[in-house]
């Protein structure tokens, strides 16, 4: 092989794999827990600790859920927001960002404004129960960002949710 030929290949090599980045969603992603204030996973703690953030994704839970083209909470909904509010009042060192999210029907404009509106939802009712508003932050990611892919209500009602992202920090 002569030398242009193995610089070219080293050199498309290079650039196939700078341009893979399996998380570009996940905690090191743009907007996501590892971004700059967020929890990344190994900062979490352990589940079994209440003062942890692991303790609040999965214990208390950090997702809740939505009907169809609704950003009403579900008493249910209620129930795990109350949680939160709860815990993030006993919790002033960190703050939260609320992702709001869609399933993959309707237009992509219509979804951003319907997480919006899922988002908004549940910041109104965390700040009713006492969490200081700068301490929270809103984003919708409408069908942008889905955690089952399949087009049948099984996975359209998990797209359907608020996501609370805790994050470093009294303020976001």
């Amino acid at each position: 092989m002569n030398k242009l030929s193995m610089i070219l290949l080293l050199t498309g090599a290079l650039g196939v794999s700078a341009c893979n980045n399996p998380d570009r969603f996940g905690a090191g992603g743009d907007g996501g827990a590892g971004a700059p204030g967020g929890i990344t996973a190994a900062s979490l703690g352990d589940p079994n600790d209440p003062n942890s953030p692991a303790y609040f994704n999965q214990t208390i839970g950090d997702t809740v859920r939505f009907a169809v083209d609704q950003s009403i909470l579900t008493p249910e909904s209620q129930n795990v927001l109350a949680g939160q509010a709860q815990w993030m009042n006993q919790h002033a060192q960190y703050s939260a960002v609320i992702e709001g999210h869609a399933d993959e029907q309707g237009t992509r404009e219509y979804n951003i404004a319907l997480g919006a509106r899922r988002a908004s939802a549940v910041q109104e009712f965390l700040i009713a129960q006492g969490v200081s508003p700068a301490r929270l932050r809103t984003v919708s990611y409408g069908k942008e960002r889905p955690l089952a892919i399949c087009s049948d209500e099984t996975c359209y009602a998990q797209n359907r949710r608020a996501v609370t992202v805790i994050t470093v920090g009294g303020g976001v």
